[in-house]
C-alpha cells in the first residue's frame, strides 16, 4: 500500500480508502470489523463513514473496530443530511454541525475526527456560518481537517475564497462521484482541485458495481444497480458508451491478469489529482477483490486506452478556451 498527502496538507493517507456505508446493513458487524482489520494489516489507514449510514450504526462499528488503534487511522465522517425529525435536524448550520459532531464522536468512541466533511451543499445556510463553525471545531481540537462532498465547482471555490480571506481553515479535500463511467467532474472541478491543491477521494469508483464485470446487458433484479432511479440506477449506467468502457476494462483485466474491479480502481489511483478512491464491499470476497487494486502499476498504454474511451466529449466553453490556450 502506498501513501499520498491529502490536498494541501501533511496528512498521509493510503492509496485506497475503505468505505463503510454497508456496515451494519448488508455487511454484518463481524465481517465489517474483519474488513477494517484486514485493511489495516495491508497498510490501509483511511476509513470513511457518515452520520447517516445505517442511522449511525456504521460509525458505531467503525469505533469498535479501531478501539485501541485510533492513532493508526485517518478517520473521516460526514454531516449534512437529516438525523432528527425537527427543523434543525439537517443542514450545515452551526446548530446541526455542533449537534452532529458530538453525536459522531460518541458513536466513534473518539475525542477527535481527522476529516470532517460536508456531505452536500446547503443552500439554506450562509457560507460564513458553516465555515466559522468548522474553524471553531478545528481550533477546539475536535476536528483536525475539513472537507466537502458533492459540491459544484463554484461552491467549492467560493468556500475556499471565503476561508482564505478570513484566515479560516480551508477544505483540503472533496468527495465526488467519479469513475470510468462517471467523469462529469472533468468539466470544471478537476482543474479547480489541481489548481487549488484540493485532494479528491471519489465515491462509487466502480460505478455502483457496473465496472466489476458481474453484469451483462440485462437489467439486474437485485443490488444497487437494480434501483429504478438515482445515480446507481440501471438506466443511468447501461448506456452504449458505458458498455464499451466495460469491454475495454475486461480486455485490460485479461491482459494484466487482474479482475475488472482491480483495473477500474487502479485507473483511478493513477489518475492525476486523485488521492484515494473510496471502495466499499458487502462481502469479504468483494473486499479481497478490491484490495487487489493496491500495490502495482498499470502500464501507460493500457491506462491511456481506458482514459481515452471514457473521456467526456469536448464541450463549450472548454473546447473554445482550449483552442486559444497559450503555450507556456
Amino acid at each position: 500500500m502506498e501513501y499520498r498527502l491529502l490536498g494541501r496538507s501533511g496528512l498521509a493517507v493510503s492509496e485506497l480508502c475503505l468505505g463503510t456505508m454497508t456496515f451494519g446493513n448488508t455487511t454484518s458487524e463481524q465481517d465489517s470489523v474483519s474488513m477494517i482489520h484486514r485493511f489495516m494489516e495491508d497498510g490501509g489507514n483511511f476509513l470513511d463513514t457518515a452520520d447517516v449510514y445505517v442511522s449511525g450504526r456504521s460509525e458505531e462499528i467503525v469505533g469498535k473496530a479501531i478501539k485501541g488503534r485510533r492513532s493508526e487511522v485517518v478517520l473521516a465522517t460526514k454531516v449534512r443530511f437529516a438525523t432528527a425529525n425537527h427543523p434543525n435536524g439537517a443542514g450545515v448550520s452551526r446548530k446541526h454541525i455542533m449537534d452532529g459532531v458530538e453525536a459522531s464522536l460518541r458513536r466513534l468512541q473518539t475525542d477527535y475526527i481527522d476529516l470532517y466533511q460536508m456531505h452536500v451543499w446547503d443552500h439554506a445556510t450562509p457560507i460564513e456560518e458553516t465555515l466559522r463553525t468548522l474553524d471553531d471545531l478545528v481550533s477546539s481540537g475536535k476536528v483536525r481537517y475539513i472537507g466537502c462532498s458533492n459540491y459544484l465547482a463554484w461552491q467549492l471555490m467560493k468556500s475556499l475564497a471565503y476561508s482564505d480571506f478570513n484566515r479560516f481553515v480551508r477544505f483540503i479535500s472533496i468527495q465526488p462521484q467519479y469513475s470510468l463511467v462517471s467523469r462529469e467532474m472533468d468539466r470544471e472541478m478537476m482543474e479547480l482541485c489541481l489548481s487549488e491543491q484540493v485532494g479528491i477521494i471519489p465515491w462509487a469508483p466502480l460505478g455502483s458495481g457496473f465496472l466489476t464485470g458481474r453484469y451483462g446487458r440485462e437489467e439486474p433484479q437485485s443490488g444497487r444497480l437494480a434501483a429504478k432511479t438515482g445515480e446507481s440506477s440501471w438506466a443511468n449506467r447501461s448506456t452504449e458508451k458505458n458498455f464499451a468502457i466495460l469491454d475495454e476494462v475486461r480486455k485490460a483485466a485479461c491482459e494484466l491478469g487482474k479482475t475488472p474491479a482491480q483495473v477500474a480502481l487502479r485507473w483511478l489511483i493513477q489518475r492525476p489529482g486523485i488521492t484515494s478512491p473510496i471502495f466499499g464491499a458487502s462481502t469479504l470476497e468483494q473486499f479481497e477483490d478490491d484490495i487487489g487494486a493496491a500495490g502495482w502499476t498499470m502500464p501507460g498504454d493500457i491506462w491511456s486506452k481506458l482514459d481515452e474511451i471514457s473521456a467526456l466529449p469536448p464541450e463549450y466553453p472548454t473546447r473554445f478556451i482550449d483552442k486559444f490556450r497559450r503555450p507556456i
